[in-house]
């Protein structure tokens, strides 16, 4: 029943909230910072080939280092690769609540908000874009070839439209909450933590509730992978070779994060 993977399913969204922040906010900040290399200013929405390049590094050390030198165990289970990717991403928002806090300072040096771009170079940054990619190499990798292989015979299309669903939610999840937050947020100045102008923001604070959140998700995913029974009914062994998904049925029992 694709009912047994729904409880899987809802706590992946959180992580499409913590990718979703690589192409908006986190981008916002790069466009206040020196972004300079000599002469040429880098975009700051190229800041993204970071994020990219952490997932291309990930998946391919990931191939030579663990999948080639673990014979038949293939490597992580789906549900192992999973958990790794949530924690990886709860790591990535404190980072980059830490260093939103390092922005800050500098704005807080300026007698009034500064309008100007930053005395502080945007490749800080770096290292929120580049966790976040690693993160989605093992969740992305992970959730695809999950749903598919755990899904009943005759519905592996409907479990992946199920699992590129997971980011659609994640962007309405990102929406509610930057509303509810604009709304609940605003202090004795009347300027909520995300502002119209990202110099007056407080990011950090939102990085770090984000953070929370994907801790407090990360304990559901753990108890969710426990109890999770892998499915060995509908003869996805050739379903398996297909995707290279259910890992011999999540290693009989094996996926439950131990």
């Amino acid at each position: 029943m694709m009912i047994r993977i729904l409880p899987i399913w809802a706590t992946t969204i959180m992580f499409w909230c913590v990718d979703a922040q690589m192409i908006t906010l986190s981008v916002q900040q790069a466009a206040s910072m020196d972004r300079s290399i000599g002469k040429f200013q880098v975009p700051p929405a190229s800041f993204n080939v970071f994020f990219i390049g952490g997932i291309m590094i990930t998946l391919a050390l990931y191939d030579s280092l663990i999948m080639k030198r673990s014979g038949e165990s293939k490597g992580l289970t789906n549900l192992q690769k999973i958990g790794v990717g949530l924690a990886i991403s709860i790591i990535a928002m404190a980072a980059a609540a830490g260093m939103e806090q390092k922005r800050l300072k500098v704005i807080r040096s300026y007698k009034k908000t500064p309008t100007t771009t930053l005395p502080l170079t945007a490749f800080v940054l770096v290292p929120q874009f580049a966790i976040v990619g690693i993160a989605e190499a093992f969740i992305y990798s992970g959730s695809l070839a999950f749903f598919i292989g755990q899904a009943p015979k005759g519905m592996k299309a409907i479990s992946n439209s199920l699992f590129l669903t997971t980011m659609a939610f994640g962007c309405f999840v990102t929406t509610i909450l930057v509303n509810l937050i604009k709304k609940i947020t605003p202090g004795k100045d009347g300027i909520p933590w995300l502002a119209s102008k990202i110099n007056g923001s407080r990011l950090d604070y939102f990085y770090a509730v984000i953070s929370v959140l994907g801790l407090i998700n990360f304990g559901v995913y753990l108890v969710c992978a426990k109890r999770y029974k892998p499915n060995s009914s509908h003869g996805s062994a050739k379903d398996s070779d297909d995707v290279n998904a259910s890992h011999d049925e999540e290693r009989a029992g094996d996926a439950e994060i131990s």
